[in-house]
């Protein structure tokens, strides 16, 4: 049963992390998926020192409230001239060294440590369970992720158009009448809340890998949002089923074997993909070297 909670639980986090990270890859914001995900200790250490309690509630506002600030910020510099990378750096290392010195300065006073925060263990997810009534109703970050994901459904089938048009032509988006810079705040939001409900139960290596990897191999697979939101999601759930049986095998960590995973399909996609794969390039080159000989 312990498998199934491991799986599941990476899976969710997978599936949440790939459909946001599709829109970013879209977007070339797929570092600023990295940045929000490491700036927003800040909120998380303010949330803990405001509430002194470890609920999650308060973890998901304090998060995506920092998440805004990051983009805000790194808008911010970069309407100022500065370059985009050069901004998404300054803003994310600022702001995660200022949430390292919180929790530091703090750690003796609250039960929160910078291990809890960022290297969460998802092998031990199946022991930290949702008692309701005296009823076990299961993993806690199971329902977590849960929630995260059917908010991330429901923002994204509502807005599909509006996120497709911001996504692939701002300019005409705003034309038409789209508020751009709401959905992009929106799409900062659910980033941010998606990355904080994956900080405890799995880790940020895992939630930066998935926001990154499993989209870009949607990308090298098709030309169609639709179609590259399910791929990222199968490709996200492959990852952690493999990952995790691989980590057995290995007797090693199951977040950075999930990750290897999915850069593993990452690799196949970009080598074999039908549409954009290397080996499709060179067959194309050859086809029409033999016509014009």
């Amino acid at each position: 049963m312990a498998d199934f909670w491991i799986i599941l639980t990476g899976t969710l986090a997978a599936a949440s992390c790939g459909i946001l990270g599709c829109f970013l890859i879209l977007r070339r914001m797929a570092l600023v998926g990295d940045a929000i995900s490491h700036s927003v200790l800040p909120g998380i250490a303010f949330a803990f020192l405001l509430s002194d309690s470890r609920d999650s509630v308060f973890m998901l506002a304090g998060a995506a409230v920092f998440g805004l600030i990051t983009v805000f910020l790194i808008q911010f510099l970069q309407r100022g001239g500065l370059q985009a990378d050069a901004s998404i750096g300054i803003v994310f290392t600022a702001l995660f060294a200022f949430g390292v010195i919180l929790i530091s300065r703090n750690a003796s006073h609250i039960d929160l440590d910078l291990d809890c925060v960022l290297f969460g263990e998802i092998a031990y997810v199946q022991w930290d369970t949702w008692i309701l009534n005296g009823y076990d109703l299961g993993p806690s970050a199971v329902w977590m992720l849960g929630g995260t994901l059917l908010l991330i459904v429901l923002c994204v089938g509502l807005f599909y158009k509006q996120f497709k048009l911001c996504a692939f032509d701002p300019a005409l988006a705003l034309a038409c009448g789209i508020p751009v810079a709401l959905f992009h705040y929106l799409l900062m939001g659910l980033v941010s809340v998606s990355t904080v409900a994956s900080f405890e139960s799995v880790g940020a290596i895992l939630v930066v890998g998935m926001l990154i990897i499993p989209a870009a191999t949607a990308y090298l697979l098709t030309d169609r949002l639709s179609v590259m939101l399910l791929y990222s999601v199968v490709a996200g759930a492959v990852s952690s089923a493999g990952g995790y049986y691989a980590a057995v095998w290995l007797d090693s960590s199951i977040a950075g074997a999930m990750i290897v995973t999915a850069g593993i399909l990452f690799l196949l996609a970009f080598i074999f993909s039908p549409l954009h794969g290397v080996a499709a390039r060179y067959l194309k080159r050859r086809r029409l070297k033999s016509a014009a000989a």
